[in-house]
């Protein structure tokens, strides 16, 4: 049978600080769970016992006490984390920006106002920077830019003497 692991001593402090986070409401879920889990294991909890009731792995658990024991509170929230590298630098999403906000008479086209489909094409074209339609409207809309979105719509006319009063 495994030796049991124990805690090693936390201070008044790391406790009071564990406490308000294990029934903080505003807090992240995970580090509330974390914080529970400690304060559990300190109190005479086993890790396996911790374990099956949050329902997660052991070694989950002992390697949530490993970066306790390590680093305090602090080592119980998350790290960040790298992600995929930005495909286009600040200037090619700057020109973009600046693109969706310039009005399309500006620049000497035919339409009143820019759809996705017509912006990423002008920008393909024009500014030559190769951008799909769904990373130029994460790009939009990170910057709080709203688009024009075309409806169609495939009925008859509500009124039945639309076309004699359209007339010509």
């Amino acid at each position: 049978m495994a030796k049991r692991r124990k805690l090693r001593a936390m201070t008044e402090g790391e406790r009071a600080e564990l406490e308000g986070l294990s029934q903080s409401r505003t807090a992240e879920y995970r580090l509330v769970e974390r914080a529970k889990a400690m304060l559990a294991i300190d109190g005479g909890e086993s890790g396996h016992q911790v374990a099956q009731r949050l329902q997660r792995e052991p070694d989950t658990i002992y390697a949530w006490m490993d970066r306790f024991e390590a680093q305090g509170v602090a080592g119980l929230r998350d790290l960040a984390r790298p992600g995929r590298p930005a495909e286009y630098d600040e200037q090619q999403r700057g020109e973009c920006i600046a693109t969706a906000r310039t009005a399309p008479q500006v620049l000497g086209l035919p339409f009143g106002h820019w759809s996705l489909d017509r912006l990423v094409a002008y920008i393909q074209e024009h500014l030559g920077i190769a951008i799909s339609r769904a990373q130029l409207a994460r790009v939009l809309e990170v910057e709080g830019l709203r688009w024009y979105q075309e409806q169609t719509y495939f009925s008859e006319r509500p009124d039945p003497q639309y076309a004699q009063k359209r007339g010509r």
